[in-house]
């Protein structure tokens, strides 16, 4: 008599992060968290300075961020299913007159309610793709709504669920250290819009797509243009074919790690610190550069290390490790392979055979994944769950309050962008898409 073949299913993956928090909190999860006021509402934190709990906790906020007032009484008593059941009713009740972008490091509460996933630019092509949409919902962070009002209609009204989603790494190049490093580097290589006999100006300024509105129309401003973690190569190349040198915002990381791939010495890219003269350098050494690299970072990449990957390769041979090119120079080298929150996603829907991945990114899109593919083992490298503090800050509640105004006829947050500021900014963007990028970024 023969036996039936048993075939075991996958475990299903809970994608909430939140539920882990939650169940740490309360001692029924074996993982730890880098802090336990990730289980309270993000309005507990709405009055207080500061990014919020979460990776970018011990991050300087600058004076001035925005601040998100008081969450109605009513959103922040509702319970999980309630919240879920208004949104939903709220969203049936617009259709096709609002459109929720959730960004890849969204709870995943929020994320089920999204009609377009992306990284920050795929989110805000989506949005330039919905013209007849009377309001776009940004679930991400305040560049990321800045970047949609850019590239959206006039008559479109961006909508960022809580004011107080910034983004530290953007915070790190402010306008104003931004014009004086400009001035100070005028100062040593003259002016930095005459270019030389060989047509090259001196500097070309590129600033991630993780920047302010203001820093994206001073590159326009400046023969500049703007990149994505998949495309910084391309755009790099773009520079290098019209000037000496790339100043590189604000994140360290990428500029770094995208440079050294392509053949350039660690030794001629310094590092510009704002709060240093000269940034820290001497005038030889900026005349050697190649690439002068803003002392910007992202609080959630920098928490990978080389040890991790170690220990990863220790309790799980043959495992493969993709980390996020924001993420630290030793640590891209040692892992197998580096890319965007795209191309992590790609690699690991392309592999046909069950793998074990570690990867190198934000906890929810890990935990989505985890989920999503129950037929690989895929975990974060960092054992503590410690997500973004600022895109942390949306919530189902803030969600539900923005979507239930617009029925009832009023735009909360909105987000806009001067025109003196927009007009500069589109360029540095169209720039960056007539350099016909390889892919869109994180």
């Amino acid at each position: 008599m023969s036996q039936a073949t048993l075939t075991l299913q996958p475990r299903p993956i809970d994608p909430s992060v939140d539920h882990e928090i939650q169940a740490i909190v309360a001692g029924a999860g074996t993982a730890s968290t880098c802090n336990t006021d990730l289980a309270a509402g993000p309005w507990s934190f709405d009055t207080r300075p500061g990014y919020g709990p979460g990776a970018s906790m011990g991050d300087v906020i600058p004076t001035g961020s925005p601040r998100q007032g008081q969450l109605p009484q009513e959103y922040r008593d509702a319970s999980d299913d309630d919240l879920d059941a208004r949104i939903r009713a709220a969203k049936a009740t617009l259709g096709d007159r609002v459109v929720v972008l959730g960004h890849f490091y969204q709870r995943e509460e929020v994320i089920r309610h999204a009609d377009y996933v992306g990284d920050s630019f795929q989110l805000a092509g989506a949005a330039q793709a919905r013209s007849e949409a009377e309001a776009i919902v940004f679930c991400g962070v305040h560049f990321m709504a800045e970047t949609a009002d850019l590239l959206s209609g006039p008559d479109q009204a961006v909508i960022l669920p809580n004011l107080a989603a910034g983004c530290s790494m953007a915070d790190m190049a402010n306008i104003d250290q931004v014009e004086e490093c400009w001035e100070d580097l005028e100062d040593l290589y003259g002016d930095l819009d005459t270019p030389d006999a060989d047509g090259l100006l001196p500097v070309i300024p590129v600033t991630y797509m993780n920047s302010s509105a203001a820093i994206k129309g001073f590159v326009g401003r400046h023969n500049g243009i703007v990149c994505t973690s998949s495309n910084a190569r391309t755009v790099l190349e773009w520079a290098f074919a019209r000037g000496r040198r790339v100043l590189f915002f604000p994140d360290q990381h990428l500029g770094r790690n995208t440079a050294k791939a392509m053949g350039i010495p660690v030794e001629r890219m310094p590092m510009w610190n704002p709060t240093r003269p000269l940034g820290g350098s001497d005038e030889q050494t900026l005349r050697d550069a190649q690439v002068i690299l803003w002392h910007g970072f992202c609080s959630v990449h920098r928490r990978f290390t080389v040890d991790q990957i170690d220990q990863a390769r220790r309790e799980h041979p043959g495992v493969r490790v993709i980390v996020h090119p924001e993420c630290p120079m030793a640590v891209v080298d040692a892992a197998d392979e580096a890319g965007s929150t795209d191309y992590i996603r790609k690699a690991i829907a392309a592999a046909t055979e069950p793998t074990t991945f570690a990867i190198g990114t934000e906890i929810n899109l890990v935990q989505r994944l985890a989920a999503e593919y129950p037929q690989h083992e895929i975990f974060c490298l960092d054992p503590v769950v410690c997500p973004c503090s600022t895109m942390y800050r949306i919530h189902p509640g803030y969600l539900a309050w923005v979507l239930e105004a617009l029925v009832a006829g009023q735009v909360l947050n909105r987000i806009t962008v001067p025109a003196s500021v927009a007009d500069p900014a589109r360029v540095a963007l169209e720039r960056m898409l007539a350099a016909k990028p390889t892919g869109l970024g994180r």
